[in-house]
């Protein structure tokens, strides 16, 4: 498949899937328009860089469809100014958008192999304001907390509490909460030191986070 032939897929891909599914911002938009999304796709799937579907990485991992990154994305309203927390770098793509959305991201993988692929392709597209960190994020990274934005890009059967509490006031997280097929889009937005607003966007279904937390199990 020619470059053209990828300019023409990424067009099509923001007039297809994107904007019908209500992602209208601009700043989001006009990135993923010219971030080269074909780079981060694994080479065998490499020609499926556009289509409405996720993509695998291996281990049960995938790629998140294009639309439903955008509209993450367009739903986290990050500012120039916002430090970032990925749980998850998977491809490293969605780290890219982060990063020229924002001004600082973190991003926890915890397989070893997807850091160092993800940190290639980051560095050979000048990406710079990034740091990856190896390590087990899916119940909390308190590292380099607090955070403006936090985004898991696996589901959660449970939210963990530590997520919400690493948030800044006015820090927005999101997460994909519960178990296949009914799986919510959930919004949190830290009104204050105490004080939390969730909203349920819509519903989606995403392979979970490696070690994510559980409802407990009864045992009889």
């Amino acid at each position: 498949m020619s470059t053209l032939n990828f300019d023409v897929a990424r067009r099509n891909m923001i007039e297809s899937h994107i904007r019908p599914w209500d992602v209208l911002d601009e700043r989001v938009l006009k990135l993923i328009a010219h971030l080269p999304r074909e780079d981060y796709v694994p080479k065998q799937h490499r020609n499926l860089a556009f289509a409405d579907m996720n993509i695998p990485l291996g281990h049960g991992e995938v790629m998140m469809a294009p639309k439903l990154e955008a509209r993450l994305l367009q739903k986290l309203e990050i500012n120039p100014t916002d430090k970032i927390l990925e749980i998850g770098t998977g491809s490293g793509y969605m780290t890219a958008l982060l990063a020229a959305l924002g001004r600082h991201v973190i991003s926890v993988e915890i397989r070893p192999e997807f850091t160092a692929e993800a940190a290639i392709k980051l560095a050979h597209h000048g990406v710079r304001n990034i740091t990856l960190e190896v390590g087990d994020g899916a119940r909390g990274w308190d590292r380099q907390k607090p955070y403006d934005v936090i985004l898991l890009t696996g589901s959660t059967p449970l939210l963990p509490e530590a997520f919400q509490e690493s948030l800044t006031v006015g820090g927005r997280l999101i997460a994909i909460v519960g178990t296949a097929p009914a799986m919510e889009v959930k919004r949190i937005r830290r009104l204050s030191e105490q004080a939390f607003e969730e909203k349920s966007l819509f519903e989606t279904v995403i392979p979970k986070l490696q070690n994510a937390l559980e409802p407990p199990r009864f045992v009889f």
